[in-house]
């Protein structure tokens, strides 16, 4: 996928699928994100939960976002597995506060707090095949960010030939609201966090790699981490 947004230079990968409800896209769950080579891999320890929010909580943190360029929908939180709504959890680590560690095996994203907390988020992520660990860094991240699909996915699904100029940013855009641009040595690993509007894909791997939080979760990771941030991404 070329992917092009905000302060973001062009990235491509050679796989995509479009989660969430896209009107007028392919289908429910086909586009997104990116075949990439592998990077390394790690261990960290586990965590501990605490308590999480009541359906009505989570009613109210996955509400609408009316003010945003492109008003964002409530999500509906009776698709979406309790366990995997936004809470502070117990998580010991070595890694610093700020963060991101990725744990594709339980459908998880945590940013690193003080006092050995962090915050986590359910995820959906790479499926079987398209998983990939080691570390990252943010290099650089994108609002509303318009999606390009690279020449070899047109050729293996024509019907995305309409978006080759790039489809602009919007709900209909597979990137979502945010974007967060993974990056190694310099060098953009093909691989993104992005928003989601798909509240089934939560707790499930659908993706070529790439990392999806419903857009809440990802609007409130994304504006608490800045360019160069950490990303740790655990084996499945």
């Amino acid at each position: 996928m070329i992917m092009n947004g905000g302060n973001a230079d062009a990235g491509e990968t050679d796989d995509v699928a479009l989660l969430g409800r896209r009107a007028g896209l392919l289908s429910r769950r086909s586009f997104l994100v990116g075949s990439a080579v592998g990077v390394g891999t790690l261990g960290l320890a586990g965590c501990v939960t605490s308590d999480g929010m009541s359906l009505a909580e989570a009613a109210k943190v996955y509400g609408p976002v009316p003010d945003e360029k492109f008003p964002i929908p409530a999500v509906d939180v009776s698709k979406v597995d309790p366990k995997y709504y936004r809470r502070t959890v117990r998580y010991d680590t070595k890694e610093a506060p700020g963060t991101i560690i990725v744990d594709p095996g339980n459908y998880y994203v945590y940013r690193i707090e003080d006092d050995g907390n962090a915050t986590r988020y359910g995820a959906n992520v790479g499926r079987d095949g398209f998983r990939w660990s080691g570390d990252a860094y943010v290099g650089r991240k994108g609002e509303w960010a318009t999606w390009t699909p690279p020449k070899e996915m047109i050729r293996r699904q024509p019907e995305a030939a309409k978006y080759a100029g790039g489809m602009p940013g919007g709900l209909d855009n597979p990137l979502g609201a945010r974007t967060l641009y993974l990056y190694q040595n310099g060098a953009y690993t093909l691989y993104t966090i992005y928003a989601s509007l798909d509240a089934e894909s939560i707790g499930t791997g659908i993706t070529s790699g790439c990392v999806g939080l419903l857009t809440q979760d990802m609007m409130h990771l994304y504006s608490r981490t800045p360019v160069k941030t950490k990303v740790v991404v655990l084996p499945a």
